[in-house]
């Protein structure tokens, strides 16, 4: 008798613990909060519409993972906020990725941030606040380590809203895709205008994603707050 194939959800399902402990640390509540947010995401995050259905089979190798490794451009101790938070992307599985982070996530909609501070409550992470509110009404400005975003706006504009939450020195960090490189040539004079010194494309994850399922580096933009 010929085995079926294990569908994309059972291999997301079967993600293995040396992945997990090479992004989230040989630590048995670390590991379980993470997997406990991957289980409320599946079930309140999508009965609320904050993830689609067709993203559950890519919860831990495209959103959660993916979110988690941006800690690799972040140093000790930071300040980190998330700008357009949404469902905790990507700033949950940094702060259970790094306990030493401080993560405010900052989201304007009000079911949103009813979500957030739920998952917050549940799993019991103690290093993340939410505020809700928009980029530009967060006070005060210019004190960030990182300004971290995914999946928010194109480069151009999130520079408007990123580089100035981040003090002289930090960085925003984006999330972005293949086309990184191009945005990063398009919108180089918004990136100037907003404040932005250099600009580059980095890599996350290479030597984390073990797992050959989870083994796509996660692609982010750099930018340096240089005024």
């Amino acid at each position: 008798m010929t085995q079926e194939p294990e569908s994309s959800e059972d291999v997301e399902a079967n993600v293995s613990r040396e992945t997990l402990a090479s992004v989230f640390g040989d630590d048995d509540e670390r590991i379980q909060q993470a997997q406990d947010y991957v289980g409320l995401l599946r079930t309140a995050g999508i009965e609320r519409g904050l993830i689609g259905p067709r993203e559950v089979p890519r919860l831990w190798g495209r959103h959660v993972l993916n979110s988690a490794v941006v800690g690799e451009l972040i140093g000790r101790d930071s300040d980190v906020i998330d700008v357009g938070s949404g469902a905790g992307l990507p700033g949950i599985p940094l702060a259970l990725a790094r306990p030493d982070l401080w993560v405010t996530l900052v989201e304007p909609m009000q079911r949103r941030v009813d979500f957030l501070q739920e998952v917050i409550g549940t799993l019991g992470i103690p290093n993340v606040e939410v505020l809700r509110a928009r980029a530009d009404e967060v006070a005060p400005r210019g004190r960030a380590d990182a300004v971290v975003s995914r999946a928010v706006a194109p480069l151009g504009k999130l520079a408007r809203w990123c580089l100035p939450l981040a003090r002289v020195g930090g960085a925003m960090l984006a999330i972005k895709g293949q086309s990184a490189a191009e945005e990063i040539e398009r919108d180089a004079k918004h990136l100037k205008r907003a404040g932005g010194g250099k600009a580059e494309v980095r890599l996350c994850g290479r030597e984390k994603l073990v797992d050959p399922v989870f083994g796509v580096p996660t692609t982010v933009v750099r930018v340096e707050r240089a005024r």
